[in-house]
């Protein structure tokens, strides 16, 4: 095989360590590739190293890392026109038009290991040729454990901070992937098609091992829904408590996997979850339903209740910007999650999030969202709308504002602000509202969020 050296770079990931590069690190090295990893979202790219690599592979997980990538390509393009350029991960399938205008030549999906491997080592296809997806045929992928040599400490990447005023160093990985459900608005659905894949539990646990061993005290699991597979969830927790039992861990799991597993929540707290995240997106009953999120404001509430008995932080996720809000139910959702005392549990970002239609999005099958939509936005990679009711954007545009000059403010001091301006837009008298005097829940620094239109970095 002749020399090469592959270049894996990740633009931004949630804060966290990439496993999108560490997966396929193993891969290659196992292969015999000399492989530099590079983290942009924590560290400079210098030209020396885009030179000295013979392939360029971006890792596009996620909206916000593609746009990021867009500089990044042409730049690799300048300064090393000789190497071969690819993208892989879930925005890479998405966008595999607007990647090969940019000279991107090999697209593959979320699951890219295997075909990594071979573009590195072999020709790569013309640039016309599309590499498939994963697809109810493909056979199930091999896995091995992620290699993280090279890349960044974990105390680089965001911390878990404690309702104490302590911090643990958080490391993360994967016990699944894809998703068995179809919620409209979200990313998976065009790529995987309601199919989930189980991580072995063995190479789950080795590569929490590895980063143990790097000073992880916390582990955040990355899977779209931790409950796609139960019995595999639930068996892995538990070796997990067996090996580290002062490990804490937090999950992703949707409102009706929480309320239909109910009799394990207490097994998470037992085993040390520290907090549950959920996309609950909507308190509107109408708009759940168009988002196909199968569940409901009520069952919401229940879950609530269900975490708090077994002794679960739920940190519910909103898109509260929609073609459907109007100002009185964006009030009326401030009004719950200060009636469930749930300000706290809210990165306030998620009280900012606007819809994003991205390509191929389901959300276009919707009337209402396809009638509405302009040309599609290659400067934003998505379908651009607009609310009827210009008070709705503009209040949209006012919560982000206020969250990017809060953002060392307490939680509870942030939603105050984007109560009153609520309020006020919506010609509503000024809310006498519970004030926590400190955080009292645990949360991580850098707070995430997805399926809304481009707001870096907030």
């Amino acid at each position: 095989m002749r020399d090469v050296r592959a270049l894996l770079i990740s633009t931004y990931d949630l804060g966290r360590q990439p496993l999108g590069l560490a997966s396929p690190a193993a891969w290659l090295r196992r292969s015999g590739v000399a492989v530099d990893c590079v983290d942009t979202s924590r560290e400079p790219l210098d030209d020396g190293r885009i030179r000295s690599a013979s392939v360029v592979a971006f890792y596009l997980p996620m909206h916000t890392a593609t746009r990021l990538a867009a500089p990044l390509i042409d730049r690799v393009r300048a300064v090393n026109p000789d190497a071969r350029l690819c993208a892989y991960g879930l925005y890479a399938s998405l966008n595999a038009e607007w990647l090969r205008a940019r000279g991107v030549a090999a697209i593959l999906g979320p699951e890219a290991e295997a075909e990594l491997v071979e573009v590195v080592t072999s020709e790569l296809p013309s640039p016309n040729a599309q590499r498939p997806t994963p697809d109810a045929q493909s056979p199930k992928p091999r896995f091995l454990q992620p290699d993280r040599a090279g890349l960044l400490p974990l105390d680089r990447y965001a911390s878990l901070r404690m309702p104490d005023g302590t911090r643990r160093t958080i490391g993360s990985t994967d016990a699944s992937r894809g998703c068995k459900h179809l919620c409209r608005h979200c990313p998976i659905v065009p790529v995987y098609r309601g199919r989930f894949r189980a991580v072995p539990i063995d190479v789950v646990l080795q590569d929490i091992r590895a980063q143990v061993a790097a000073g992880a005290q916390h582990i955040s699991f990355g899977d779209p829904d931790f409950f796609n597979g139960p019995t595999h969830a639930r068996r892995l927790v538990e070796r997990l408590a067996r090996e580290w039992p002062v490990l804490s861990y937090d999950v992703t799991i949707k409102i009706e996997h929480l309320l239909r597993h109910a009799e394990l929540l207490p097994g998470l707290r037992q085993t040390g979850c520290v907090f549950v995240t959920s996309a609950v997106e909507s308190i509107d009953d109408a708009v759940l339903a168009k988002l196909r999120k199968g569940h409901t404001r009520a069952d919401f509430v229940r879950a609530v209740a269900l975490c708090r008995e077994a002794g679960l932080t739920l940190a519910p996720t909103f898109i509260p910007f929609t073609p459907w809000t109007t100002l009185e139910r964006y009030v009326e959702l401030l009004d719950l999650l200060d009636e469930l005392a749930m300000v706290d549990h809210v990165a306030p970002v998620q009280l900012g999030i606007r819809l994003l239609v991205t390509a191929e999005s389901p959300l276009l099958e919707l009337p209402e969202i396809g009638d509405r939509v302009g040309a599609f936005d290659q400067g934003s990679l998505a379908w651009r709308w607009r609310h009827e009711d210009p008070r709705v954007d503009a209040l949209q545009e006012c919560v982000m504002r206020i969250v990017s000059a809060g953002a060392a403010q307490p939680r509870a001091a942030v939603f105050a602000d984007i109560d009153a301006a609520a309020r006020e837009q919506a010609g509503l008298p000024v809310a006498i509202r519970r004030r926590a005097p400190r955080m009292t829940v645990p949360y991580v620094s850098e707070p995430w969020y997805c399926c809304a239109e481009p707001m870096e970095h907030v």
